[in-house]
């Protein structure tokens, strides 16, 4: 709840008559003329109220504050303070008449009561470092900025921060409404407020199992509710995300990923985020069994590097992998059947699993070949901060040099996102509803299909050479497609992507795809191409997407006046069904 102090006059003269209505400017204060503007009334009413009040509401849809009007010819002052909490609105000033204050004799009462108020506000402000006016904070106590801890703080050490923020006491959009819905006979819907889930919220690093009946995740579900909800419930529901349309034509032994090609021009560094497809959340093809068997050796040789469940994300874990094998059952049922709620029949590894007798995402790493980061909100910043992960597809680093961060440490090595995206992102991450999942994609090229380089890797080694025998049928664009949601019940937000290969040979054909690429190669900012750690296979892919380019020209495929810039079809190509289609036969 943020609330700011707003000041409302009205003068006494009917509305099409008054031709010098009065003003008051100030650099923080919002101006609004009262919704109940009488024809002769003169009033002068001063409170705060919270940024979703309507103007023509009589009553905070969020604030316990009633808005007395006042009848014609009569006159009102309001005051209203904030509280030490932060939470409610306390009237420190009633029903004063505008004739008493304007007399001479009572002047020194509207005084006396104006300097009252100015002590409330800074010994408020002063003892809890808050501001009632947003950008006007006091300057006599010296705080640290810094928002997250030092990199010798263990992961398990919650951090502080003296800097209270709208990211603490903001929560995400909640979904308890839906309990209506889901008609529950243990679960009935009660009004809820952010007060009481705030003073009760469940903390970031508590495992639900053990904690108090009483305790809040962010969403507004108590752990009771979460309990009483048992296992598998209705997440199309309770997310807001119908489950997706059964896909009876699909055939794992042909099925190829659709063919991202995310590229950009004028490229910049941006979130650079679309609304996702829900019916092609998690996509399967045709190198299933193989990626699966490659997984679950990554995990037995490397453990924790590639999946770690921190203290406190048991229930994300638990939610997110019923999410996902809710999600393959309907999707792909030819293959996937979940019986009595817990035996996950998998007909393409020809398996039988009991999901409730292993850990959640040790459930997803034989089953799924995705890879899943589980964002937690820590209860005292707002922040989030990586808490699990099962991840096989890394470039440059694991799960051990990421987990136990907050969100802008696992980025830090990513070129201006400080500067550019992490503000962005920590007020995304701060309000992102769960109705509305996300995707984006990320790019490079490759020498090969390496698919885990964790830090000190020998293929890190090959980045920093040209090999003059590379040819370039050994290159192939690595697209990894991410997608974004946040889990209804934790609250958890979730990252998901999986590392796709491509020939790179295979975009000769797809119209203005070479040219650009070659454009973004070439033309775009040298530490964002350093990033992407292309220079050791360019010598190779930047004569051939020249000649290409030349070729569509040509050929009538890109007109030969084509100012370069990101496609139409982006991410895709114009086309690219119709070749998607051919090339997997369905």
């Amino acid at each position: 709840m943020r609330c700011a102090v707003h000041v409302i006059f009205e003068c006494n003269f009917r509305m099409d008559a008054c031709e010098a209505r009065p003003r008051f400017d100030h650099p923080t204060l919002e101006v609004y003329q009262h919704p109940a503007a009488c024809i002769s009334a003169k009033t002068l009413l001063i409170y705060s109220e919270c940024r979703q009040v309507l103007k023509n509401s009589s009553h905070c849809k969020i604030c316990p504050v009633q808005l007395n009007h006042s009848s014609p010819g009569a006159s009102t002052i309001l005051a209203y303070s904030v509280c030490p909490t932060r939470i409610q609105l306390r009237s420190i000033i009633q029903y004063y008449t505008m004739g008493t204050l304007l007399s001479m004799d009572s002047l020194w009462l509207f005084g006396t009561i104006l300097l009252a108020g100015t002590g409330v506000y800074f010994i408020t402000a002063w003892v809890f470092n808050i501001s009632i006016i947003p950008g006007v904070t006091l300057r006599d106590r010296k705080h640290s900025t810094a928002q997250t801890p030092p990199r010798s703080v263990s992961p398990d050490r919650k951090p502080t921060s003296s800097n209270t923020s709208n990211h603490a006491i903001t929560l995400p959009p909640s979904r308890r409404h839906t309990l209506i819905d889901l008609e529950h006979e243990k679960v009935p819907w009660r009004d809820m407020s952010d007060d009481e889930v705030r003073m009760n919220l469940l903390p970031m690093s508590a495992n639900y199992q053990t904690s108090p009946s009483n305790k809040y995740t962010p969403m507004g579900f108590s752990v009771k509710e979460i309990n009483d909800l048992g296992n598998f419930p209705d997440y199309a529901t309770l997310s807001g995300v119908p489950l997706p349309s059964p896909y009876p034509e699909f055939d794992i032994a042909k099925a190829l990923p659709r063919p991202y090609r995310p590229f950009r021009w004028s490229y910049h560094q941006t979130m650079s985020l679309t609304k996702l497809e829900t019916d092609w959340w998690i996509e399967l093809e045709n190198t299933y069994t193989s990626r699966i068997a490659q997984r679950k050796e990554l995990f037995a040789k490397n453990g924790t590097h590639v999946l770690n469940a921190m203290l406190g994300s048991e229930l994300a874990c638990k939610e997110l992998m019923e999410m996902v094998l809710q999600f393959i059952c309907a999707r792909y049922p030819q293959y996937f059947t979940l019986v009595d709620g817990r035996i996950l029949q998998n007909r393409i590894l020809g398996t039988e699993q009991d999901v409730t007798r292993k850990p959640p995402l040790e459930v997803l790493l034989d089953n799924v070949p995705e890879d899943f980061g589980i964002m937690l909100r820590d209860e005292t910043t707002g922040f989030y901060f990586l808490r699990a992960a099962v991840i096989c597809s890394s470039l440059g680093w694991n799960v051990a040099s990421k987990v136990g961060k907050q969100l802008h440490e696992i980025h830090e090595t990513i070129p201006d996102y400080k500067e550019k995206m992490q503000f962005s992102m920590d007020r995304f991450f701060t309000k992102m509803p769960t109705e509305k999942p996300i995707q984006r994609g990320s790019w490079g090229l490759e020498g090969g299909q390496p698919l885990y380089m964790p830090p000190g890797d020998p293929h890190e080694l090959a980045r920093l050479s040209q090999r003059e025998d590379l040819t370039i049928d050994e290159c192939h664009l690595r697209v990894d497609w991410q997608t974004l949601r946040r889990l209804p019940l934790s609250g958890a937000v979730v990252f998901n992507f999986k590392a796709l290969f491509t020939p790179i040979r295979e975009i000769r054909d797809e119209p203005g795809v070479p040219e650009l690429m070659m454009k973004v190669l070439t033309e775009g900012k040298k530490s964002i191409m350093d990033y992407k750690g292309v220079w050791h296979v360019q010598h190779v892919v930047l004569p051939n997407l020249r000649a290409w380019a030349e070729e569509q020209k040509e050929n009538g495929l890109v007109q030969k006046d084509w100012e370069v810039a990101t496609l139409d079809d982006s991410p895709w190509f114009k086309g690219w069904q119709e070749k998607w289609h051919r090339q997997q036969g369905f």
